[in-house]
């Protein structure tokens, strides 16, 4: 009994050091369903987040990343200035063989539970589809088909923020945001990882590539005239940008060491693997990180318009503004002496906190 009040403690001890409002475990023996969904904050609206499929080693490593992650989505919608909340939610297991539409109605029918203070999307191992089967059961939901009234795939609109963040870094680094004649390495080229990469050949940018599966390297390759590196000569590459499109965490004590590049500014969650640590090594190092959640909006912009009604147009609008929000966190960064990370997190928990006065006042 002693050992089931302790494990109790640590969740609850976790969801309080980073400020979560709810968690919920989802247990399905019939359809094999192990998810966690994350609600980390609801001042700004319902907590909008996509689920994520990952066959993590640990129930706790699941936990510790849909915490980090439902974190980072409260910070994404409200440096955005959208009407939103924070959360996510992780399935465990491998989402290239253990998914079933019965996994996913049943797992619709937990969101639907939740009476719409979770809205999810796709995330890494989930697709369109999914979100179809999903939706049999709760309206709450998006990244849906175009067929069936949703927006589809938020991969273009995602790389196009981070487009748009990457030439408001190089603007700041190099006077100029002319991207001609710059060079990128993309980490990862899954579906916003390539969009990423088209948007910089066609502006004449020498781009690196990197991913484990390494057919599709060599496609990408061919593709777009890209140059394949193997994923232990990333961080040796002299190279302006470094943009980290897969997993986080990749920009830590080990690598920061190792950088060449003048900028970081990539589409994957957590890019830094201690916020404070790293941030402060980057800031000292002369390396600009844009703020991962900030240009990585553009998915979360799509899915905001789906559930607003908002047209393409309005949406195109919406991903722009990411530009001047990344160089208003380069601005306070330097008048302050704090790394960006901290200076969009200041910029972000100021929202939250002046619309809950809103809120209270009546």
């Amino acid at each position: 009994m002693t050992g089931n009040s302790s494990a109790v403690n640590s969740i609850l001890d976790q969801l309080s050091a980073l400020g979560h409002k709810k968690v919920v475990f989802c247990n399905d023996p019939d359809t094999g369903l192990k998810a966690i969904i994350a609600i980390h904050d609801t001042t700004l609206g319902p907590a909008l987040g996509g689920t994520r499929m990952w066959s993590y080693a640990t129930e706790n490593e699941a936990l510790q990343d849909v915490l980090r992650l439902s974190r980072s989505m409260t910070y994404k919608a409200a440096i955005t200035g959208l009407n939103l909340g924070g959360g996510k939610a992780v399935i465990i297991g491998d989402s290239r063989k253990g998914k079933s539409e019965a996994m996913m109605r049943s797992y619709g029918r937990f969101i639907q539970n939740l009476n719409g203070e979770y809205i999810t999307a796709e995330d890494l191992g989930t697709t369109t589809k999914d979100m179809e089967y999903i939706r049999m059961e709760t309206k709450h939901v998006t990244g849906v088909p175009e067929s069936i009234g949703g927006m589809g795939d938020p991969s273009p609109t995602t790389a196009k923020g981070v487009y748009l963040g990457i030439k408001a870094c190089v603007k700041e680094v190099f006077g100029t945001d002319i991207l001609a004649g710059r060079s990128v390495v993309v980490q990862g080229i899954g579906n916003v990882g390539e969009q990423l990469v088209e948007l910089l050949r066609k502006d004449n940018v020498e781009v690196f590539i990197s991913d484990i599966n390494e057919e599709r390297l060599a496609e990408v390759a061919r593709k777009y005239k890209a140059k394949p590196v193997s994923a232990d000569k990333i961080f040796g590459l002299d190279a302006d940008i470094y943009a980290p499109c897969a997993l986080g965490a990749t920009v830590n004590e080990r690598t920061i060491p190792k950088m060449k590049f003048a900028i970081i500014a990539g589409s994957a969650n957590n890019q830094l693997a201690d916020e404070q640590a790293n941030g402060q090594l980057l800031l000292e190092k002369n390396i600009l990180f844009a703020p991962d959640y900030l240009i990585n909006a553009g998915g979360l912009i799509n899915c905001y318009s789906e559930l607003t009604g908002f047209g393409k147009k309005r949406t195109m609008q919406l991903t722009e503004n990411i530009y001047e929000a990344t160089r208003n966190v380069i601005r306070l960064s330097k008048t302050d002496n704090i790394p960006t990370i901290l200076a969009a997190n200041r910029i972000a928990e100021q929202r939250i906190i002046d619309i809950k006065k809103i809120k209270s006042s009546f």
